[in-house]
């Protein structure tokens, strides 16, 4: 035979290698393409909530002026002076033009009833609400993957059953309900933890007693966030893993010897793992945003209780700073779980 035949050629390696050099680039420009995509869709939906948040709490109704000086004997003078200094007093177009403007420049105002600006209240309420969603977050993941994969791997068992009527249950509470009744039968009846703030006051200092103490005044916020986000985790795991379950490559799995545990580690659950991964993403925002019922029930200073604190009034800086704060967080969490999933799915990355 003829060498030539079979030698490849210097012009041909060179094709060949433009071609996987082109391939490269054509999936960076497809990559590049599709998160522009999503970052302009982020930056319509946060346009929306930036306008949202200024015109949404104006139609709730409330005086902030009423709500300042319900209990402070004051003149119509006073009370005019008051809305003056509030900026109240202004047209409404250009309460949204300084609103804008002060949005633009990273000034979201004043707060009302701290006196204070929302920027530094959100700052200092932030850790609270990030320990508390963060907790519950990874032990709502961890055991929604654990229960969910068991339950589904062992379909119609009585682990599965009750598993599955557990999850059904604490998915539909409501999140206040279920945390009145861990009040109820941890706090009241069986006085095992404290149900409101972060730290006691008498608790002497330092940093393992500040630490020890907050993290006893923790356990019953994080169980009700975890007894309800868990439960969603457990249901979409056990799905996943059904869809697995009988597919030809863990069939394949098993001919070759390997242990039933070991093909569910090894084969299914990797596999099974997509949606729930998409979830968790998801949930980020959504957990931040969750957390207003439950810091309100047991009084935790985080974001949350801010919120609801500001609604009664209404501050309409605060109230703006923090749907704007909660806005952003579920904007982002969904494009990042639209730029993972993209790097997660086969599939996606080839439409």
């Amino acid at each position: 035979m003829d060498p030539s035949l079979v030698a490849e050629s210097p012009g041909a390696a060179a094709a060949g290698g433009g071609s996987a050099g082109g391939g490269s680039a054509a999936a960076g420009r497809g990559f590049a393409k599709y998160a522009l995509a999503k970052l302009g869709g982020a930056a319509v939906s946060l346009l929306m909530v930036v306008f949202s948040a200024f015109f949404l709490f104006r139609v709730l109704g409330g005086d902030p002026v009423d709500a300042l000086t319900r209990d402070v004997p004051t003149t119509p003078a006073e009370r005019a002076a008051l809305r003056h200094r509030l900026g109240l007093d202004q047209p409404l177009s250009l309460q949204f033009l300084h609103y804008l403007q002060g949005v633009l420049t990273g000034d979201l105002g004043q707060s009302y009833q701290y006196q204070q600006p929302v920027t530094s209240l959100i700052g200092a309420r932030l850790g609270a609400t990030v320990l508390l969603t963060g907790t519950a977050l990874v032990l709502a993941v961890s055991l929604g993957l654990w229960i969910g994969t068991r339950a589904g791997w062992r379909q119609g068992s009585t682990f599965d059953k009750v598993q599955v009527g557990v999850s059904l249950t604490l998915w539909s509470a409501p999140t206040f309900w279920f945390g009145m009744i861990v009040i109820m039968v941890f706090a009241r009846y069986l006085g095992l933890f404290p149900i409101n703030g972060m730290v006691s006051p008498y608790t002497p200092d330092g940093f393992w007693p500040q630490a020890l103490d907050t993290l006893h005044h923790l356990v019953l916020p994080v169980l009700t966030m975890t007894a309800v986000i868990y439960a969603q985790y457990v249901l979409v795991m056990r799905s996943s893993i059904l869809d697995e379950k009988d597919a030809d490559y863990l069939v394949t799995a098993r001919a070759k010897g390997l242990r039933d545990d070991d093909v569910r580690r090894r084969h299914a659950v990797p596999n099974a793992l997509l949606p729930t991964v998409t979830l968790v993403f998801l949930q980020l925002g959504g957990v931040v945003g969750g957390a207003i019922l439950t810091e309100t029930v047991f009084s935790w200073p985080g974001l949350g209780l801010l919120a609801y604190q500001a609604l009664r009034i209404p501050d309409l800086p605060l109230l703006q700073g923090t749907f704007l704060f909660f806005s952003t967080a579920v904007i982002l969490a969904n494009t990042a779980a639209d730029v993972v999933y993209r790097f997660l799915d086969p599939r996606v990355r080839h439409s």
